[in-house]
């Protein structure tokens, strides 16, 4: 899965000894030369800011997203539940690619110094999931309707180094890590109905340290650091650290993130550049060229591995997708990536994204626009093949809600799709209203560029299914 050396030259990042000149014809301090490209240091700084990418963006995420005093919107205090109200509407700007298809209930965890217990309610055969991710992006457990239910259950959350009793009808799910996001989805049609519906789930779900586990809890208001950057996204601040900087910080969380057995020839490479598990960081054996070059370089290779990925990322008919998220192994070029592009993905099983950008193929694909019209027809019997739910999302070309006369942001069979004589089912993708008759399959679009993306939550597993391939995805047609 690795990229090759030859792959990652300086010329295929775009980054040439020459591009690194000053203009005055001098090496800039920070020049990339192909001595330095065949430097074994340098491959192997270049590993461990791709292995430790996830865990250090992590907790920058964990750093704004708890930085309030009270649950307000996509932010709540460490160890507090934030809900999720309503979908957003096109002005909306937190994060992107929002979605239209579950409300979120989720909260930031220190389980360093002691479990934390969640208590999920009856959900009524609810479409609902609680993945819980590591610090390091993987999903290590994710409770729900597929996998145990959707009858009342507790559980305890506890840390890498936690021994000791539960209450009773408490299960332990332990993590890997000090860190823990918990990010629960419940699927709810946006009706005015169905709101209430699951606003009662939610507020049934409960939180609690360990310790406050049966008693009349009230959670302490949350600390506001004024330091910490609330508008700047946090790819952009992790990206900016330095090498130094953003080693130092690694260093500093593996002390309560530990890594994995499977990590063992990782950590044995770190030593030699100045990290080392449960120490401070030695400045001192990283080259003064890779502290000023590193994160740019890494980061590169990172958006290279989409491309050139060997088979990690499939694209059919101009969808493009990968069904390995959630665990990834010592598969540190995808776990770096989805951190990047997608934080939060889930395990395959229960979440398959794929991303439409243009229609047709090869020479002929052209990115979409809503000057054009484009039709995405599902023949009969070949909807998505899911046990949860599918939709498709419309997105501008920044991954954000479009403005429109209906108010919609996503497509999915809650809006009674129209059946074609023939039982095929026609999507119509335009800025225009296809007309009243067809509106209920109108996915309606900005004028300029968008992406589509799909969700197919709990895939099926075979016969057919996109985790296996038998399943694809139609192509997006343009009609005249």
């Amino acid at each position: 899965m690795n990229i090759t050396r030859r792959a990652l030259s300086a010329g295929a990042l775009g980054l040439t000894a020459a591009s690194m000149i000053t203009g005055r014809g001098h090496a800039s301090e920070g020049a990339i030369t192909d001595e330095l490209l065949h430097r074994v240091d340098f491959w192997t700084a270049l590993e461990a800011y791709t292995y430790a990418y996830p865990l250090v963006t992590m907790e920058y995420t964990r750093r704004v997203m708890t930085n309030v005093a009270e649950p307000a919107g996509t932010k709540a205090p460490m160890g507090q539940l934030g809900r999720l109200r309503e979908y957003p509407d096109a002005s909306f700007r937190d994060v992107t690619a929002p979605n239209a298809d579950t409300l979120y209930t989720y909260s930031f965890l220190d389980v360093t110094k002691e479990p934390y217990v969640l208590s999920l309610p009856d959900m009524d055969d609810r479409y609902a999931l609680f993945p819980m991710l590591d610090g390091w992006t993987d999903v290590f457990e994710v409770p729900g309707k597929r996998t145990t239910g959707t009858a009342a259950q507790t559980y305890a959350i506890t840390g890498p180094g936690w021994s000791g009793t539960l209450p009773d009808g408490v299960t332990e799910l332990k993590s890997p890590t000090g860190i823990v996001w918990l990010l629960g989805r419940i699927y709810c049609t946006g009706t005015p109905e169905d709101y209430a519906a699951v606003h009662k789930l939610q507020d049934e779900i409960s939180l609690v340290p360990l310790s406050a586990y049966g008693t009349d809890y009230t959670p302490p208001a949350g600390s506001v650091d004024p330091s910490i950057d609330m508008k700047a996204p946090v790819r952009d601040q992790v990206n900016a650290l330095s090498a130094v900087d953003f080693f130092t910080l690694f260093c500093e969380l593996l002390k309560t993130n530990p890594p994995t057995a499977a990590d063992a020839p990782m950590i044995e490479k770190l030593a030699t550049i100045g990290i080392v598990p449960g120490q401070d960081f030695d400045a001192s054996k990283l080259d003064v060229v890779l502290q000023n070059r590193l994160p740019q370089l890494a980061f590169a290779r990172m958006m290279l591995h989409f491309k050139a990925s060997d088979g990690d990322f499939k694209d059919i008919n101009g969808w493009s997708y990968t069904t390995k998220t959630g665990l990834y192994g010592t598969g540190y070029l995808q776990r770096a990536l989805i951190t990047a592009i997608g934080l939060g993905a889930n395990r395959p099983q229960d979440a398959v994204y794929p991303v439409g950008t243009k229609s047709g193929s090869g020479i002929l694909a052209r990115s979409y626009n809503g000057s054009e019209k484009y039709v995405l027809t599902f023949p009969k019997g070949q909807l998505p093949p899911v046990n949860g739910f599918w939709s498709i999302t419309m997105y501008d070309s920044k991954y954000f809600f479009v403005k429109n006369p209906l108010n919609r942001y996503s497509i999915s069979p809650r809006q009674d799709l129209k059946t074609n004589a023939d039982g095929s089912i026609d999507i119509y993708i335009q800025n225009e209203s296809p007309g009243k008759d067809k509106e209920s399959n109108w996915l309606p679009a900005p004028k300029g560029k968008f992406i589509l993306m799909m969700r197919l939550y709990w895939p099926k597993e075979a016969n057919p299914s996109i985790l296996d391939g038998s399943w694809t995805i139609p192509p997006t047609r343009k009609v005249s």
